[in-house]
């Protein structure tokens, strides 16, 4: 029983540090979380790609506000767009989030999230991506996560 409930307190955890409420004010926490993108991770694998296609994303969340960067090198051609999507590692998903498209790098904006999105951040189900022509359903991918 208690193998169960783990996950369920991890994400209530998450949950309660990403609600944006500070212990004694209303002040949110800043939460930051970083990708390295690679062709490696990008499901199904690209073609095309060119050695040492990779990039770097990096955010931050403060209550329901999420600023982002992200660079990127070496793609096979130009950036179509990037995005934040739902999916575990190895796992494709729907779009969360869009970043930019076209898109230079670096590149870096801000995105205001809803409550599903911040959980999904913190639980580790979401992913980054980079499309060019060649690779529409993407290039590069990284697995978002909160460094320790």
């Amino acid at each position: 029983m208690k193998k169960k409930l783990a996950p369920v307190a991890t994400l209530a955890a998450a949950a309660l540090a990403l609600s944006g409420a500070a212990v004694g004010g209303n002040q949110a926490k800043p939460t930051t979380f970083t990708a390295a993108l690679n062709v490696g991770q990008e499901i199904p694998h690209p073609k095309g790609t060119k050695a040492g296609a990779a990039g770097k994303f990096a955010a931050t969340l403060t209550g329901s506000t999420l600023k982002w960067r992200l660079t990127f090198t070496h793609l096979s051609g130009a950036a179509a767009a990037a995005h934040i999507h739902a999916g575990k590692k190895g796992k494709s998903g729907a779009v969360l989030v869009p970043l930019c498209g076209p898109c230079s790098s670096p590149a870096s904006g801000a995105a205001t999230l809803t409550a599903a999105q911040r959980s999904a951040l913190a639980s580790g189900a979401t992913y980054v991506n980079v499309h060019t022509a060649k690779n529409p359903n993407g290039e590069i991918r990284g697995q978002i996560r909160m460094p320790m």
